[in-house]
């Protein structure tokens, strides 16, 4: 495990992280534990979930499960069991989604309600089942991982592109209904993250286009948005709800 900043207001809160096994949500899982904070998270990769949770399982208390999201019953129960085990979620992650590339004129009704059902849906339900517990603990933090594809007009997956722009509308329906609880609701867009999944497209062309429209020349790393996430769920961003914060080199 590397070594992180410190921020002690995380020390021995408890963390949700939905997706969590691979990419992005492994790296925030592995940067909450960093901050010894108590992380659960589920997600379909059930041996990449193992070998993390073996991982870290020295340095942080760990839970985990098996989850197809799609199932908004299995995803509360899990979300339930966890706080059994972990005590009331301080901090959501709403990270969990798949940018399966489709052709408009393919998608068909089923199709759109089954990129909804992993890209939208999670997030309004795993909130739901979060905030009694966090009002209990007089507030908390939760962050839906949005995306920059869309905001760059990118027209590979029209129906990701929707359920995703539809998270900060999430964000901005529920922050002035929860902020007297003091519980914050904050978008995060990443930009091309260099993730295992996306080196697929990563070609030597896709690549030179990246380093022309970022303002950065670095290529983005899931720690790099892992990093604000961590911040975002801290005391030291307490101030801050209602807001879409980019991690994305300049790039949208």
């Amino acid at each position: 495990m590397s070594t992180a900043l410190q921020i002690h207001s995380l020390r021995s809160k408890s963390v949700f992280v939905t997706g969590g096994a691979t990419g992005i949500g492994a790296a925030i899982v592995e940067a909450f534990a960093q901050q010894q904070s108590n992380v659960a998270f589920v997600d379909v990769d059930e041996s990449a979930a193992a070998a993390l949770a073996k991982r870290l399982g020295a340095h942080a208390r760990i839970w985990w499960r098996k989850c197809d999201v799609r199932d908004v019953l299995a995803l509360q129960s899990c979300i339930r069991d966890a706080a059994n085990e972990l005590g009331d979620f301080s901090v959501l992650i709403n990270n969990v989604a798949n940018d399966e590339r489709h052709e408009l004129l393919s998608v068909t009704p089923e199709y759109w309600d089954e990129r909804m059902a992993i890209n939208q849906r999670p997030a309004f339900f795993a909130i739901q089942s979060v905030v009694p517990g966090m009002r209990k603990l007089g507030g908390g933090s939760i962050i839906n991982v949005g995306s920059g594809g869309w905001q760059i007009k990118e027209p590979g997956y029209p129906a990701y592109a929707t359920a995703k722009a539809s998270l900060h509308g999430l964000t901005r329906g529920l922050c002035k209904l929860l902020g007297p609880d003091r519980i914050r609701v904050n978008t995060l867009s990443p930009g091309w993250t260099i993730t295992e999944r996306q080196k697929r497209w990563l070609t030597p062309e896709a690549k030179s286009e990246l380093h022309r429209t970022q303002c950065l020349p670095d290529e983005i790393q899931p720690e790099d948005v892992a990093n604000f996430v961590v911040f975002l769920g801290s005391d030291e961003a307490r101030m801050c709800t209602g807001q879409e914060y980019k991690v994305d080199a300049g790039w949208t």
